[in-house]
């Protein structure tokens, strides 16, 4: 049994995080910078954030990594950091959850890519799987305890989020979708 189907178990209803972040906006993160950077440069206060929410109930935390693939970190020239960044983003929750006074679950965020697929776009769904991949090898080393893919409103970005999450890890994954 998975940690996640042990809470589901024990519990009628799990609560989860919220912001991420606007929360490290409000502790000096610069507008347009990559959040997922302060998993490495500020780690104390992403971890800071993530026992806030423990503090206040959550049963799930979400890494700081939602911006966290090739595509995303590419913008601020950082897409050879993607794995780096993403198992910190995981270890630094992975801290915050192991030391509260209860069981906390580490959902590995992964969110859409910021391209379109082709023909649309530029970007080819293998392209997308092999970045969902990188991502969520870095989740899964760092000790999440479920992948949990959000906000995306093309469905073949989330199978591609998907299909990548599972070609590198046996982590539950949870996928939320996004309609404008």
């Amino acid at each position: 049994m998975t940690r996640l189907q042990e809470l589901l178990t024990a519990k009628q209803f799990l609560v989860l995080d919220g912001a991420m972040g606007t929360m490290l906006m409000d502790d000096g993160l610069t507008q347009g910078a990559a959040p997922e950077e302060w998993n490495v440069t500020q780690p104390a206060k992403v971890r800071q954030i993530h026992e806030a929410y423990i503090a206040s109930g959550s049963d799930v935390i979400l890494t700081n990594s939602f911006g966290g693939t090739s595509f995303r970190l590419k913008l601020h020239k950082m897409q050879d950091r993607v794995y780096e960044f993403n198992k910190a983003a995981a270890e630094v929750a992975r801290q915050a959850a192991d030391a509260a006074d209860r069981p906390v679950l580490v959902a590995g965020s992964i969110g859409p890519s910021g391209e379109l697929l082709q023909p649309m776009g530029n970007m080819s769904y293998e392209q997308a799987v092999a970045a969902f991949a990188e991502q969520a090898r870095g989740l899964s080393d760092g000790g999440a305890d479920l992948l949990w893919v959000e906000t995306m409103s093309d469905i073949n970005e989330v199978r591609a989020a998907v299909e990548g999450a599972k070609s590198v890890s046996d982590l539950p994954v949870v996928a939320t979708m996004s309609f404008d």
